[in-house]
């Protein structure tokens, strides 16, 4: 009997079960010839006997945790992955070749098989996040990449084997393995059963009570905003915004409460006239409360925030440093550190805040220097960083503790970059963008951090000029599939020397990767960038040095497609209608309305012009402007975003 499962546990998956270090041991075994004389029964028994007298034994429909070996060590040692290794190498001469592809589904094992593979009890835990209802992306296999898993809102679950549930990997800590592999599991029976969907919400009961008051809150205070301008909003209409924020996140709308929080933050950031405060980042946010509120009821899971817990531990993880971007207030400055978690095929971020005293200033170059997990944060921000003291909450951003010694370790990134898997590397933008063509709009998809942080192969890169109406830098790199990328950089006043550093790295003829922000505008793939790879090194512009006073060539400002210009335009005056608040609209904002509208409409954009005029007859009136708006902007900023994902 030949043992698929064995023959589908590639060193890789076996470095997850285990550690790479017993691989790695086990590997120099076989090769030194001290590897285990191999033996299959017709039942499926595999057994191996080791130089050393050692005897070991797996057993069909065991996995490593269950085989027998006579060395006496717990868990899996060398000797279970020594056999495993040996017995793919005498595998080889089988007709069936080891990696044959398997569409298969982990939404085929039901409850029975479930509780017999993780135990009663994980599965009464699991059953008990069903009832709240969770949400989950699937990834179905492929030739290219054939391993299915699971995106829960907090951690990640794959299945390396086919068929088999005891090798289900997961980057959640041990004590919830069997649980996540179960929820992972329903996510796939409940794709299956919708038609083999991508995302899926799983479970979820009627709340007792009114689940909706927090909600309303929110939109009651967004609309006192839109009603009465920005200006207007004191300390304890902020306090409002803090307190609802609160219940929100304790009734589990985790999706709305981030953005009452970021609200706030604009609120806050306005009446100390910080530089944080941005008019369309204002009317954005309004917009979403109303969005989620007005799409609650057709996926309350997705469109809320899933009920699950709000962080959950990981187990022993490896990050992949992608860079840093550095951004702050007169009083505070954050640095926002990416990595790539290649296990789970996600970005994640980790963030970072210092107060400053005052009439203090710090460029990213001096906070460059500033200690993060032991190690100076230009150093964290191209690193390789394995931790056993890690959490991940359902926005993926994370917290690290460095705990014991050596539980957290920082090392050079070195080549880890080019190791990155397909969903994190790509050597085709343009496939890339084209598979996120089915995702809600962003207005009510979930808020996750580092969503569109990819790193990008470049086989060439062009031109590098500046523009100086914009302040911005832009070079054109070609990623191996012959794609066009437009690298563009805006200049940020606290890392005077970025655009320097940046310029300086692609223009050096052996840019190897760029990581950044990934999306499309004005018809052509765009990326922000945070880190380029060299063959010398990672280069992170925020935290490098200078003054900003190097000369680059400049280069003419591209222009605009009419159809984002009108639909910019569009939302810049709904953006400027809400900072000065709908009752107190100045004779200019509302001739930027009437404008906007004309534009709208010569453009053939007649249901957005439409919308503006809507808008104005409310006005007007002086009945219903706050709905009118919201459905403007709504239809704005849906449209600009649909026309953004086409043009490209």
């Amino acid at each position: 009997m030949n043992r698929a499962d064995l023959r589908a546990l590639t060193p890789e998956t076996l470095a997850a079960l285990a550690n790479r270090g017993l691989v790695k041991r086990a590997e120099k075994d076989l090769a030194a010839g001290a590897g285990p004389a191999v033996t299959a029964a017709d039942d499926g028994t595999v057994r191996g006997v080791f130089p050393d007298g050692v005897e070991t034994v797996i057993a069909p429909g065991a996995d490593l945790d269950a085989a027998d070996c006579t060395c006496g060590a717990p868990g899996v040692c060398r000797h279970r992955i020594g056999l495993v290794l040996a017995y793919r190498q005498t595998a080889e001469d089988t007709p069936q070749e080891s990696g044959a592809f398997a569409d298969w589904s982990p939404g085929e094992f039901d409850d029975d098989a479930l509780a017999a593979a993780v135990g009663r009890p994980a599965l009464a835990a699991a059953r008990r996040v069903q009832d709240r209802g969770y949400s989950a992306r699937l990834h179905r296999p492929t030739p290219e990449d054939p391993v299915p898993r699971v995106e829960l809102p907090t951690c990640t679950v794959t299945f390396p084997v086919p068929h088999e549930l005891g090798y289900a990997l997961t980057d959640a800590a041990p004590a919830m393995r069997g649980e996540v592999v179960v929820l992972a599991a329903w996510a796939f029976r409940a794709g299956d059963d919708a038609g083999r969907t991508e995302l899926v919400t799983v479970g979820g009961r009627p709340q007792e009570g009114d689940p909706g008051e927090s909600l309303r809150t929110a939109l009651a205070l967004a609309g006192e905003l839109l009603l009465d301008g920005v200006q207007q909003a004191g300390p304890v209409f902020a306090g409002s915004l803090r307190q609802c924020r609160e219940e929100l996140t304790a009734a589990s709308r985790h999706w709305p409460a981030g953005a009452v929080a970021d609200l706030q933050e604009q609120v806050e950031a306005y009446a100390t006239r910080g530089t944080r405060y941005d008019a369309g980042r204002y009317a954005l946010l309004l917009a979403e409360i109303h969005a989620r509120h007005r799409a609650a009821a057709l996926d309350p899971v997705q469109v809320l925030g899933t009920k699950e817990a709000p962080t959950t531990p990981l187990r022993r993880v490896r990050l992949v440093a992608l860079g840093c971007r550095i951004g702050g207030s007169a009083h505070e400055r954050t640095a926002e550190v990416f990595f790539a978690h290649a296990d789970a095929g996600i970005a994640l971020v980790l963030r970072k805040r210092w107060d400053l005293a005052e009439g203090q200033d710090a460029t990213g170059y001096e906070l460059s220097s500033r200690r993060l997990l032991g190690s100076a944060l230009h150093a964290l921000a191209a690193a390789n960083v394995v931790s056993e003291h890690t959490s991940r909450a359902a926005d993926r951003t994370i917290a690290i503790s460095r705990g014991r010694i050596a539980a957290t370790s920082v090392t050079p990134v070195g080549s880890a970059w080019a190791e990155l898997p397909g969903t994190l590397l790509l050597r085709d933008v343009a496939a890339h963008l084209r598979g996120l063509g089915e995702r809600p709009p962003q207005l009510i998809r979930p808020r996750v951090a580092a969503e569109s942080v990819r790193v990008v192969a470049v086989e060439s890169v062009g031109p590098i000029g500046y523009d100086p109406a914009g302040q911005q830098l832009e070079a054109v790199l070609l990623d191996p599939a012959g794609n066009e990328v437009l690298v563009r950089a805006e200049h940020n006043p606290l890392c005077p020397g970025g655009l320097d550093a940046l310029a300086a790295a692609l223009g050096g003829g052996q840019v190897q990767c760029v990581s950044g922000v990934l999306g499309s505008a004005g018809g052509r793939f765009v990326l922000d960038p945070l880190a380029v790879l060299t063959p010398t090194g990672v280069v992170v512009p925020d935290l490098a040095a200078g003054e900003g006073d190097t000369l680059i060539a400049t280069t003419a400002a591209r222009p605009t497609d009419p159809i984002t210009a009108a639909l910019e335009a569009g939302l810049a005056a709904l953006a400027d209608a809400a900072h000065h608040g709908l009752r107190r609209l100045t004779a200019p904002a509302r001739t930027r309305l009437d404008d906007s509208a004309t534009l709208l409409r010569r453009t053939g954009l007649r249901t957005a012009a439409g919308h503006l005029r809507d808008l104005e007859a409310a006005l007007r009136q002086d009945s219903g402007a706050v709905a009118r708006w919201v459905d403007a902007h709504i239809h704005l900023a849906v449209s600009l975003e649909t026309h953004r994902q086409t043009a490209a």
